[in-house]
């Protein structure tokens, strides 16, 4: 089983940036892939992005491409989610979650982090 850990969240200012983390422990070999979700108020959770754990390839969802970007360091068995150019509606509780799929469906991912609170302001 895959623990994760994420830190990093907080306020920002519209146009501002923050950097969140997302530490993994336990059986990482078993995840090839690192994503990252968000959930509004009183919205569904909706993909954010994932990075392939051994090539580094990524996939980001339309509302974040050229704004979000996901890097890993193998060593430390940590991914990161670079967001630049905060809108308020990046607003929202942000996952880093594990899979074996190179997929964007929730349900497919196995393990998941407790959240961190990401707030951006107008």
């Amino acid at each position: 089983q895959v623990q994760l850990v994420e830190s990093g969240g907080g306020l920002a200012q519209a146009g501002g940036s923050l950097r969140l983390s997302c530490a993994a422990s336990g059986r990482t070999l078993s995840s090839n892939v690192m994503g990252w979700f968000r959930q509004a108020p009183g919205k569904e959770r909706e993909f954010v992005g994932y990075i392939n754990w051994t090539g580094g390839g990524t996939r980001y969802d339309d509302s974040v491409k050229g704004r979000f970007t996901i890097s890993r360091d193998n060593a430390k068995n940590t991914v990161y989610l670079q967001m630049n150019s905060l809108k308020p509606e990046d607003t929202a509780v942000y996952y880093c979650a594990a899979s074996k799929y190179f997929t964007t469906t929730s349900y497919l991912y196995d393990a998941w982090g407790q959240g961190t609170q990401v707030t951006v302001s107008s």
